[in-house]
């Protein structure tokens, strides 16, 4: 006589090898294959090629009416660091891109959210524009990028050169979208803010309270008094700020390589240190970043002094990351 536990001995060697590997338990009670299986470290487009390779390897079986397989993964703790300025024009959306390449090549799984809804410049940076995501179930599907990065972006989703006129509600509900979005098995998203310190950054403290924070200023004055009124926001919020990057400091002259500083130098070094925050580092300002950017080749994921840069300001951000 069949027992059920013999009939589902002899429906384990019909699974795929991956599915075997990751298998639980099999049981198959009343003709319904019950398959459990150990989902952990994959993403949604694997775990569905797994549980389509089940369904297809027991439907039609001798004593299986239906199957049904269960996915069970560790819960994945997925942090937010946020990356703002207290006004625009300082390279805040430059610095997230590069810092998001650069800690993906570090080693950490990362994802990029665009949560600058008025000026969108993600999609240009990544060489992602014209790519629009798509959605499974009621979430959207980053999209993947050639860097390591994937993306979420209003720039993605609008029409190109189309103003976005939307009150405050609108833009901090599509922001709750962009982030919680199928990130699949990224642990790390990295958001880049809008300037200021608006709507969408109080619906960033209060829905979605980040880890951490990453100032961006030039040296000048005038921008670092914006950059403590962003700081002041985020320890408002109870979000600890991770340090402050200075960008646009120094530039080399292509010509006799004599170092100006148009915009002054050591300023937010100078701004971190009586706050008692740390300084992440300095960001030369280069023809060469400008261009690469605009043809959508982060020079974090290239060589020379610029990567080098954005690699040193990963490894202490990567560094505070893992002493929380």
């Amino acid at each position: 006589m069949t027992t059920p536990d013999s009939a589902a001995d002899a429906l384990r060697p019909l699974l795929p090898p991956l599915a075997q590997s990751r298998l639980q338990s099999l049981r198959l009670n009343q003709g319904v294959a019950i398959v459990v299986l150990d989902a952990g470290g994959l993403d949604a487009v694997e775990r569905d090629r797994l549980e389509q390779a089940v369904q297809q390897a027991l439907t039609g079986q001798p004593g299986v009416d239906d199957v049904r397989v269960a996915l069970m993964a560790d819960k994945l703790r997925r942090r937010i660091l946020a990356v703002g300025s207290g006004k625009g024009g300082v390279g805040k959306s430059t610095v997230s891109t590069n810092l998001a390449v650069a800690l993906a090549r570090a080693g950490h799984k990362v994802g990029l959210v665009d949560a600058d809804i008025y000026g969108p410049s993600q999609p240009r940076l990544l060489g992602t524009e014209g790519i629009k995501p798509h959605a499974r179930g009621d979430k959207l599907v980053p999209v993947p990028s050639e860097w390591g990065v994937p993306v979420l972006s209003m720039g993605q989703l609008i029409e190109p050169d189309k103003a976005i006129a939307w009150r405050g509600p609108m833009a901090s509900n599509a922001l709750g979208q962009l982030i919680d979005a199928d990130w699949g098995d990224i642990d790390l998203l990295v958001v880049d803010l809008p300037p200021g310190t608006g709507d969408v950054q109080l619906t960033m403290l209060q829905r979605h309270k980040p880890a951490g924070a990453v100032i961006v200023s030039t040296p000048q004055d005038l921008a670092l008094i914006d950059a403590r009124r962003a700081i002041q926001l985020f320890q408002a919020g109870e979000v600890p700020v991770v340090g402050l990057v200075e960008n646009m400091s120094g530039y080399a002259c292509p010509h006799c390589g004599e170092i100006s500083d148009p915009f002054g130098r050591g300023g937010a070094e100078a701004a971190a240190s009586e706050l008692g925050l740390a300084f992440l580092g300095r960001i030369p300002l280069q023809l060469a970043i400008r261009e690469a950017s605009d043809a959508g080749q982060p020079p974090a994921a290239g060589a020379g002094a610029a990567a080098d840069a954005f690699a040193a300001i990963a490894a202490r951000v990567s560094t505070w990351l893992g002493n929380q």
